[in-house]
């Protein structure tokens, strides 16, 4: 006599396969979807990468052509006519313009340099560095106040060629004849902690040109620091 129990649960077993089956019948189609979606989308962000690669590739080997060429008008033209965007793209605009200052056509080198600094595709650094070139290379083809509003964001705290900028806007105060405004600053920009070595060499040698004593400036900054700390 068979076991009544063993029966019930055969036939629950029978009965949970069915609905089983059941479900994959009718939901089966979301899985095989989820599995073409995962493995079409990692397909195509590969696909994406190889185009990024390949057009990164084609854009520095028309780059270094480019920069073979003799001529500098010939080779600012070249560079000019390379169509990349991002991080390529900016390097492409920085040496345009760098070629174009040789030649002497600073409208078109401030425009390649402007095109650098508004792409929003373009890393930072490269938008600043533009922006610093693009308020140097017009030098007094700008008011003064014009290159000073240029150069004030870029020597805020943090900026990455802050003490270039800062460097520039001291210049801008000798060219205007304010020489102790001038002279602060060299002296600020020769003992901030992250100036260069060439930096400081500058700046220190522009204290000395403009009849600045260093050694007192150095004091009086030192001084006025610790006072501060009191």
């Amino acid at each position: 006599m068979s076991n009544p129990e063993s029966f019930i649960e055969e036939v629950s077993e029978e009965v949970r396969k069915d609905q089983l089956f059941g479900y994959m019948r009718k939901y089966g189609w979301i899985a095989v979807l989820a599995v073409l979606l995962v493995v079409g989308g990692t397909a195509y962000s590969e696909y994406r990468k190889a185009q990024t690669t390949a057009a990164a590739q084609a854009a520095g080997d028309e780059i270094l052509a480019a920069l073979e060429m003799d001529d500098d008008a010939e080779r600012a033209a070249a560079l000019g006519a390379i169509e990349s965007t991002g991080g390529a793209g900016a390097i492409t605009g920085l040496l345009t313009a760098s070629n174009l200052v040789e030649t002497g056509d600073i409208d078109g080198a401030v425009a390649a340099l402007e095109a650098v600094a508004l792409d929003d595709t373009a890393p930072a650094v490269y938008r600043d560095l533009a922006a610093l070139k693009a308020a140097m290379v017009q030098g007094e083809e700008l008011s003064l106040d014009d290159r000073r509003a240029m150069l004030t964001g870029l020597a805020a705290p943090g900026a990455t060629f802050r003490l270039i900028a800062q460097e520039q806007l001291a210049l801008l105060n000798v060219e205007a004849g304010e020489v102790d405004a001038a002279i602060e600053q060299f002296a600020a920009i020769g003992q901030d902690a992250e100036v260069t070595q060439g930096l400081r060499e500058r700046a220190f040698s522009m204290i000395v040109a403009l009849g600045g004593d260093i050694d007192a400036l150095i004091g009086n900054t030192a001084q006025t620091s610790e006072q501060g700390d009191q």
